[in-house]
């Protein structure tokens, strides 16, 4: 255990956090989400919601704020304006952490395209439709 570091983010998934660089990205998704096939590098913690994970990752990593968009979230099919409760969710925990993050709604298989560009996925036991989330790595100014 160590001081002030949430439990979910165990060894494997610091090392990641650790490992990724400025403009690298992170999905955090649902139990529904095709993961397995999307990355090479995916971390399971399968008892958990998206919404926990999140707030564990998003307590170490920093977001990209020189870009347009540093947080993504899928679509939902056939009503692209809708925004789903976990992903109202979402956005709430990051704000909390990274004020004024600017998010993106992406549509449903261009997100799948940039799931599998990201540095890795973390996949969850989220249960609720679209409680996907992907998190572009910022800087820590000295």
């Amino acid at each position: 255990m160590l001081k002030n570091i949430n439990p979910l983010l165990g060894p494997q998934l610091l090392k990641i956090l650790r490992e990724m660089g400025h403009g690298d990205e992170i999905a955090i998704v649902d139990a529904n989400y095709p993961a397995q096939s999307s990355s090479s590098l995916l971390v399971r913690i399968e008892g958990m919601s998206a919404t926990d994970v999140l707030s564990a990752v998003i307590s170490v990593l920093p977001l990209d704020q020189y870009v347009e968009q540093s947080a993504f979230s899928m679509q939902v099919v056939d009503a692209p304006d809708e925004v789903p409760e976990v992903v109202t969710e979402f956005q709430f925990i990051v704000e909390q952490h990274e004020p004024n993050t600017k998010w993106k709604a992406v549509e449903r298989f261009t997100f799948y395209e940039q799931v599998k560009k990201a540095y890795a996925i973390i996949s969850t036991g989220e249960n609720r439709l679209y409680g996907n989330v992907i998190l572009k790595k910022g800087v820590i100014n000295p």
